[in-house]
């Protein structure tokens, strides 16, 4: 047995439908046999969905989640199924691979490396596994590993192809995304596959879940370090390869510095092999199969659709059939918009114009506009009298003050009153379409355009708004939003003649400051010795500092950056430190 075909099932988990998980993994256990598979692997924790966090807690989650894969397990019959679950000994539990061969679970791989970063709080529920399995059956080798273990140069996979001779590893996965990471992982995954002289299975999750979003581009990737076939961007796939288990062999015998490496390696003794029962069909029973190397996206248009799978997965999964949003005539609610029709379909979005006395005719104009170009339910309701009313009933208390933002923010309060009634009526999820931009420097009215279930732009600077609504635009046949919305000064329309740069520094400017001190944690004069004013970054440094108890007051956003608020960046709200 020289070849061995393999697939890689790239789905789309709920945390927390076993049931609905176990129907998906059941489903694509039957096509990879219908494709005549040898093994079939599901990303990490295919079965909980990823992360399930404090569901970890509940020991009866912990157990139902066993219940349901006796279930694959009694299920996976003519090949070796990889499953990712959540395993217990009793004591403490574990982020773990099953490994089912006809009907058995021969064995459970333990994640050994747990992240503890970022977005990730592993440590909080699973202990580390100790032991490193390789699977041999036939001619072939297998080593089984999880996520974080791979980015390890002298983690499990180093030990389990030199020590244990494995010539595939599987990892299973749930990385999430951020613009760029895939470039970044490939790298990387392509190093670990040539370094070791490992043909690397890599199967990564798809879909949303809060705050993160799952790319899939899952991999198989050969013993030179070539990418044989890759699963596409933000899509559910089988990815499928034959494997030639002797070009494995042949490779390692070209490289004499393998066998020094391996007497270092082979004494570690939570290395062991387990023998599987045959469950391999001929080769010669089955047609070769080419492998699908999916051509990948540009950064700008995969950006766009991580941010139409967030949201569509947002709204799905939690239980809504329609969203509401304000429409503006501005570029954040009509990329807000555009992405919204693009996730659940246009039938499903409803835009609500609601001028003042302050909000210009081509807003208005831009707005109707937008929602003819794609097709959204569109409706105006004046806000001009309530918010007479409020001037009237607060002049008593407001006596002898001249107006300032307290009257701006009483209009974008009584807008997302207005937002909240229709979404209570109707039943139906509110977009908030603020930018990080505007949530960095608290830009933005708490209780008012802050309001909403989900603010799929939190996480997109300003600049990268424009880019990706000018992105919309050549996608399309002709222009979906209005030119004129691209043009125009950006503006809050809540006081006469008002634009975004009469508060803050030009949005390039503001936008490279943010940058240095959100996601590289750079100090103000570190900032400064960029090129730019001492005095502007030490505003914007104070006014990102004050704003972290508006934040935190926020909707959930989708992370698109490599360091998003909330799970990702966490300060203190009552901070006296400031630098």
């Amino acid at each position: 047995m020289n070849t061995i075909r393999v697939a890689l099932a790239q789905i789309n988990s709920t945390v927390g439908d076993l049931e609905g998980n176990a129907r998906q993994i059941l489903d694509y256990i039957e096509r990879g046999r219908a494709i005549g598979a040898d093994l079939i692997a599901f990303p990490e924790l295919a079965l909980t969905g990823y992360p399930p966090e404090d569901l970890l807690l509940k020991p009866h989650f912990v157990r139902e989640n066993r219940r349901v894969l006796d279930r694959i397990i009694a299920a996976a019959s003519d090949l070796i199924a990889i499953v990712g679950f959540v395993d217990t000994d009793g004591s403490d539990i574990y982020n773990a691979a099953a490994v089912i061969v006809n009907g058995k679970l021969v064995e459970s791989y333990h994640k050994t490396f747990l992240p503890n970063y970022g977005v990730f709080d592993e440590e909080r529920y699973f202990q580390s596994g100790t032991r490193c399995p390789v699977f041999a059956f036939g001619d072939a080798r297998v080593g089984v590993n999880i996520c974080e273990d791979i980015w390890y140069p002298g983690g499990p996979t180093k030990l389990q192809a030199l020590g244990g001779d494995a010539q595939v590893i599987v990892n299973i996965s749930s990385s999430p995304y951020h613009a760029g990471k895939r470039f970044d992982r490939e790298r990387m995954l392509c190093t670990r596959a040539e370094d070791n002289a490992v043909a690397l299975l890599y199967c990564n999750l798809f879909g949303g879940q809060d705050e993160l979003v799952f790319d899939g581009n899952s991999l198989i990737i050969d013993e030179a370090g070539h990418i044989i076939a890759r699963g596409p961007a933000f899509e559910e796939d089988l990815v499928v390869a034959d494997l030639n288990i002797e070009r494995v062999f042949s490779e390692r015998l070209h490289d004499p510095r393998r066998r020094r490496e391996k007497l270092r390696v082979s004494a570690d003794n939570s290395l062991y092999v387990v023998e599987l029962p045959d469950a391999l069909r001929p080769a010669s029973r089955r047609p070769p199969i080419s492998p699908r190397a999916d051509g990948t996206l540009e950064e700008t248009a995969e950006t766009y659709l991580a941010l139409v799978t967030g949201t569509r997965d947002y709204v799905r999964k939690n239980g809504f059939d329609k969203v509401y949003l304000g429409l503006s005539g501005g570029v954040d609610s009509a990329l807000t918009a555009a992405i919204a029709a693009d996730a659940i379909g246009p039938e499903n979005v409803n835009a609500v114009y609601m001028p003042t006395h302050f909000s210009s005719s081509e807003s208005g104009r831009d707005a109707k506009q937008l929602a003819e170009n794609l097709g959204l339910h569109f409706q105006v309701i004046e806000i001009e009298d309530p918010f007479n009313e409020y001037l009237t009933m607060l002049a008593p208390a407001f006596d002898g003050l001249p107006a300032d933002a307290t009257e701006e923010n009483l209009q974008a309060r009584i807008r997302g009153n207005i937002l909240m009634a229709l979404s209570n009526k109707f039943h139906g999820l509110v977009l908030s379409t603020g930018n990080k931009s505007e949530m960095s420097v608290g830009y933005s009215t708490l209780y008012g355009d802050m309001v909403g279930g989900f603010a799929l732009l939190k996480d997109v600077p300003k600049m990268l708004v424009y880019e990706l609504a000018r992105y919309v635009n050549r996608r399309d046949t002709r222009p979906v939003i209005p030119e004129y919305i691209l043009e125009r000064a950006p503006t809050a329309e809540l006081r006469a003649n008002q634009t975004d740069q009469d508060t803050l520094p030009p949005y390039e400017v503001l936008d490279a400051i943010l940058e240095a001190y959100i996601e590289k944690d750079m100090s103000a004069a570190s900032i400064a010795e960029m090129g730019f004013g001492i005095e502007t970054v030490q505003w914007v440094v104070n006014r990102v500092d004050a704003a972290e108890y508006k934040r935190r007051q926020s909707p959930p956003g989708i992370k698109i950056t490599p360091r998003a608020f909330g799970r990702d960046r966490r300060m203190p709200i009552t901070n006296s430190y400031h630098n």
